[in-house]
């Protein structure tokens, strides 16, 4: 494994983990009594008859909520206590009987636009703090949502500190959040430049719903929601959450490939719809998909391990270091904190990819250049020389001109040599032009008729050097001429919207039979480095005898 990784993780274990503090109250049973009597937010009112479980108000009626609070420490005399509540509906809030703040108007929600919002911040009188028991009073309305009642959430601190570190806090994780952003991005580029590798899009896609679900939680902190809208945004966490709980198993599944890998997916995809769609309570809806995608990824990248694939440790780890922190951290905190090693995660395996994409491709360059030199040093050996000069010597002694034809061919074949071998990409003209010269060497030496067509050939088009004369070079090396002593090349060219298709034919007396174990010869090996060098792995070359002799086609992908 590669260990310059762990600091990364314990990084983020140590930013989640830095974040609490000793709280300074203890909150009792709240209950709740519909009417409307200023008396109720008195401290010492007898509420035993008061409900104890959360009650529907319909129409927007008036009712109070008293809660017990114990105050464990007298704050500063310069610093005074501030009450933060995470309420549903409208309300004036109560402490010890002393009115401390208002949210909106109760008992005028249908007649008035929404006012107040969701999280709301007030300061507590310092004389009305010390340490012992005291009251916290609602008195609400409750006109979108009747069954919503009670507090969801209460944190009572140091007012200055309520009102900085939400801020501050959620500007740490727009930070975060814009590193996602610009890994979506940057990831993006590269789908789109080699459009084939569908697990960079997975993880751009990841990273961006990532990013948009920091955006939709700690928007809270400084954009006022009304209640009746709180309900949108938790949709749409929803729908972020269960798009991430998807695609980080099935990123997983990509790196990792699985039996049963399609209806593995399907199934685990109903699952999460389910969770989805019959959902109560939004924290349990999402604990609910965040640990079926937990369980799921986990069985994928276990599997991984077993079977040595690059990466599965390591990656095993991010999900095992994930669920400590989901005990030791609030529940918001806990699931970016588990998300963020996840998709360090995923970011590791996307590195190791096109890491090894890399050296593959430096490979089939040096692969490429090998090659090449093994096939120019195939025209110059001794063999090759010795029958061309013997074949030339015949020529002077018989045909003095004939000879000077047969020298100039030579000549242009090396200087078109000489002209091409460093290029990666050359215009299909001079390819051409280096194949018909090849030719008139070839009938010299073997006095046979050779005789070239082309077909749709687009002088536009580039491809990489001496593809065409190497399948040429096959053609006549393992070809018998035709009844009549001639063997003839035809080159077609066709293209569309998805590919440009080259189809090499040899009309000649076959001698070569096909078959599947044959050995590639250097040949068809330079032919595949030079496409491979030049597309990637765009690309697609058959080679099959047909009824006349020999078909070679090369198709080459937008």
């Amino acid at each position: 494994m590669n260990l310059k990784f762990l600091p990364c993780l314990l990084f983020v274990l140590l930013l989640v983990t830095s974040c609490s503090s000793t709280p300074v109250f203890k909150e009792y049973e709240t209950v709740f009594q519909v009417g409307d009597q200023q008396e109720w937010a008195t401290k010492d009112l007898n509420d035993q008859d008061w409900k104890k479980r959360k009650i529907v108000v319909p129409d927007g009626k008036i009712f109070w909520s008293r809660t017990k609070i114990d105050i464990l420490k007298t704050p500063d005399s310069l610093h005074p206590y501030g009450l933060q509540l995470d309420v549903y509906g409208e309300y004036e809030v109560f402490w010890d009987g002393v009115l401390v703040g208002k949210n909106g108007n109760p008992g005028q929600e249908a007649i008035d636009d929404p006012g107040g919002k969701m999280w709301a911040t007030f300061s507590l009188p310092a004389q009305l703090t010390e340490a012992g028991e005291h009251l916290l009073a609602l008195r609400s309305s409750l006109y979108y949502f009747p069954s919503h009642t009670g507090i969801y959430d209460m944190e009572i601190a140091y007012y200055d500190a309520l009102l900085t570190n939400r801020l501050i806090e959620s500007s740490y994780m727009h930070l975060f959040a814009g590193a996602f952003l610009i890994a979506s991005f940057y990831f993006l580029f590269l789908f789109l430049s080699n459009k084939k590798e569908y697990a960079t899009l997975v993880f751009s896609i990841s990273c961006l719903l990532f990013f948009l679900l920091i955006l939709a939680e700690f928007i809270k902190a400084y954009m006022p929601i009304h209640y009746s809208t709180h309900v949108i945004r938790l949709q749409i966490i929803g729908i972020l959450m269960l798009g991430i709980s998807y695609l980080i198993p099935f990123y997983f599944s990509m790196q990792f490939p699985l039996p049963k890998r399609k209806l593995l997916l399907a199934i685990y995809a109903a699952i999460l719809l389910y969770i989805f769609l019959s959902r109560y309570v939004f924290e349990l809806t999402a604990n609910n998909m965040a640990l079926s995608m937990w369980l799921f990824s986990f069985g994928i990248v276990v599997f991984g391990v077993y079977k040595k694939r690059k990466g599965a440790r390591l990656v095993l780890l991010t999900l095992l270091l994930s669920v400590p922190i989901v005990f030791v951290t609030p529940f918001n905190k806990s699931l970016f904190a588990g998300f963020s090693l996840i998709l360090l995660g995923m970011f590791y395996l996307l590195s190791l990819r096109i890491k090894e994409q890399r050296l593959a491709y430096e490979n089939s360059l040096v692969q490429s250049t090998r090659l090449r030199l093994e096939l120019l040093k195939k025209n110059i050996q001794p063999h090759f020389l010795m029958n061309t000069l013997t074949s030339l010597i015949d020529w002077v002694e018989e045909s003095p001109k004939k000879g000077v034809l047969f020298i100039e061919a030579l000549a242009k074949e090396f200087d078109l040599f000489n002209q091409i071998e460093n290029q990666t990409l050359i215009p299909i003209s001079q390819e051409i032009a280096l194949c018909r010269t090849h030719l008139e060497i070839m009938e010299y030496r073997k006095e046979i008729n050779y005789s070239w067509v082309e077909v749709g050939i687009d002088l536009e088009q580039k491809i990489p050097p001496a593809i065409l004369h190497t399948l040429l070079e096959n053609g006549i090396t393992h070809s018998l001429p035709l009844e009549d002593n001639s063997i003839k090349f035809k080159l077609v060219f066709e293209a569309n919207s998805h590919y440009k298709c080259y189809t090499f034919l040899t009309f000649a007396t076959r001698v070569r039979q096909a078959r599947s174990d044959r050995e590639e010869g250097t040949g068809l090996k330079y032919i595949k480095a030079r496409l491979t060098e030049s597309y990637q792995s765009k690309w697609d070359l058959t080679s099959e005898p047909t009824d006349q002799g020999w078909k070679n086609t090369i198709k080459i992908y937008s």
